[in-house]
């Protein structure tokens, strides 16, 4: 069986369900994805089978947030006229994939994976690893593969992942190469976003809900402000005539990712380097940034939640169609590996 091409680039991307979404949500991906929806063909995955390979204990959790994510794309902008959101564990296909996958990758090389390695040390399961955990890679191969997707934006910690899919795709493509005498499925790249990873308020190396160091989509003014507060800058600038440092203040770093005016931070900059410049004049100007970001998208997603069936009708359009889309990509994988049909 063969799938039609795409007409435009095919992106997939999307998030685990086990929360509303933050401010490194927005900075690392919402943003971008809101702008690349009218020039790619562009998918939006509600991945809740992938959250449960770590959540199984608190499976509620993860059925609870899947309308509370899918609420806060439409609040930021995405329109599901042009980006397709659907739900992971609804398509049938991306788990008969990940099943066909898992035999073109050893254990050993899913050990090795850096992201999975880092992730399984931070979550401390030393050898208690789920084995749907471990075996993510196959997992996530199957969800780029089963779109066609030819970009996949992720932060460059996940870099690691899409090279792995793509050591599958290579793998498949071999196999299947005297039969179709042209390649099964494309390889996707990773698209890393120029801001990166945003800290925590805390200047912890990451954003996390769980880690209470997040500012959520749905902050309000007040909630905003207890952040910035809260947030490090530099120890040693005790005064506003001390010169401070820059680098590793993470209200800098906020700043260069949400201050629609760069020069002026320049010039913050500048000033707070040589001596002249407190941190709660700085924490003011970036807490009023994010009230002028945060405010209209609270505002969107507080009517948007008043309609839950306009949310629900969006998951149940979106995953048809992308049931259709996945389904043509597993039959096709199926005959290439040659399959018995009944």
């Amino acid at each position: 069986m063969s799938v039609e091409a795409p007409s435009k680039p095919v992106i997939l991307t999307g998030d685990r369900t086990t929360g509303p979404l933050h401010l490194g949500h927005y900075a690392g991906s919402l943003r971008n994805r809101v702008a690349l929806q009218h020039s790619h063909c562009q998918y939006l995955l509600l991945a809740d089978a992938q959250a449960l390979t770590d959540n199984a204990h608190n499976p509620g959790r993860i059925a609870r947030n899947v309308i509370e994510v899918a609420t806060d794309y439409l609040a930021v902008g995405i329109d599901p006229a042009i980006t397709t959101i659907c739900v992971q564990s609804a398509l049938p296909a991306l788990a008969e994939l990940t099943l066909l996958y898992l035999n073109f990758v050893t254990v050993a090389r899913l050990e090795r994976n850096p992201t999975i390695k880092d992730e399984i040390q931070a979550r401390g399961f030393g050898r208690d690893i789920p084995a749907g955990f471990l075996c993510y890679p196959a997992a996530q191969a199957a969800d780029i593969t089963a779109f066609r997707a030819t970009l996949v934006p992720v932060g460059e910690d996940q870099a690691p992942l899409i090279e792995q899919a793509n050591e599958i795709v290579r793998r498949l493509n071999r196999h299947a190469a005297d039969k179709l005498g042209h390649d099964l499925l494309p390889e996707a790249r990773a698209l890393i976003p120029e801001v990166g990873r945003l800290p925590g308020v805390d200047g912890r190396a990451k954003m996390s809900k769980s880690g209470g160091n997040a500012v959520p989509l749905s902050a309000s003014d007040a909630e905003i402000a207890a952040a910035v507060r809260r947030m490090y800058t530099d120890p040693g600038h005790l005064r506003a005539s001390d010169p401070g440092r820059v680098e590793g203040n993470v209200v800098f770093t906020y700043l260069d990712a949400f201050d629609p005016d760069p020069e002026a931070v320049a010039g913050l900059k500048a000033d707070y380097r040589r001596g002249g410049l407190g941190d709660s004049a700085l924490k003011g100007r970036l807490a009023g940034v994010l009230r002028d970001l945060l405010g209209p998208i609270r505002e969107r997603r507080a009517a948007i939640a008043r309609d839950p069936d306009r949310v629900m009708d969006v998951l149940r359009t979106g995953t048809a169609r992308a049931r259709t889309v996945t389904a043509a990509t597993r039959d096709a994988v199926q005959d290439a590996l040659g399959l018995f049909r009944l």
